[in-house]
């Protein structure tokens, strides 16, 4: 699996947990659909890949609604988290898509990252 690191440092757990709902939703786990019972079944026996992330679907939601939260509060800084964590654009891509130098869009990223963490910090002492 590979994870990105930050000027080779190792990812902080809100930015790892960031990085595994990225791959949690490229994956379309949080779309729910209809199915018919015959692709289902096809679906099913058939071998999944080898699926890259390690998140429960209940947290991955909670993340989702982090980052939906930050997009309604701070809708630029929550298109980069989602574009950056969500769609796994390089950080000069984001950058160059508001405009902006690649370290200013890491630290509008990395404040994203403070912000979701400071909301899952609300919701686990609320819990």
């Amino acid at each position: 699996m590979m994870t990105r690191n930050t000027l080779h440092r190792p990812l902080g757990e809100t930015e790892n947990m960031l990085e595994q709902w990225g791959y949690w939703r490229m994956d379309g786990m949080g779309v729910p659909s209809y199915a018919s019972p015959t692709l289902a079944l096809m679906r099913d026996a058939m071998p999944m890949p080898g699926k890259s992330y390690v998140i429960t679907d209940e947290l991955a939601g909670l993340v989702d609604a982090a980052v939906a939260g930050l997009c309604a509060r701070h809708q630029q800084m929550g298109d980069m988290v989602w574009f950056y964590y969500g769609a796994k654009w390089p950080a000069i891509r984001v950058g160059r898509h508001f405009a902006m130098s690649e370290g200013k869009a890491r630290e509008l990223i990395k404040a994203g990252a403070a912000w979701v963490d400071c909301y899952l910090e609300g919701v686990r002492s609320a819990a």
